[in-house]
């Protein structure tokens, strides 16, 4: 092989990993976002049922475990 040839094989073999990686990576960060606004949308749902006053159970009001 000529030396331009190893020359130019270098630097596109790293390219192409390069490109590889940076699919790999938007496909992560893709998935994230998904998981994030999953998690942000039930954050809200959950907020608004605080809001609208659903009532969470005081743990003082419930009897005691029948073990005491």
């Amino acid at each position: 092989m000529s030396d331009v040839a190893e020359r130019l094989e270098a630097p596109e073999t790293r390219i192409a990993f390069r490109d590889q990686t940076i699919e790999e990576l938007n496909a992560t960060i893709t998935a994230q976002w998904r998981v994030i606004d999953g998690l942000t949308r039930k954050l809200d749902q959950m907020e608004q049922q605080v809001r609208s006053g659903v009532h969470i159970a005081d743990p003082s009001s419930e009897p005691p475990p029948p073990h005491y």
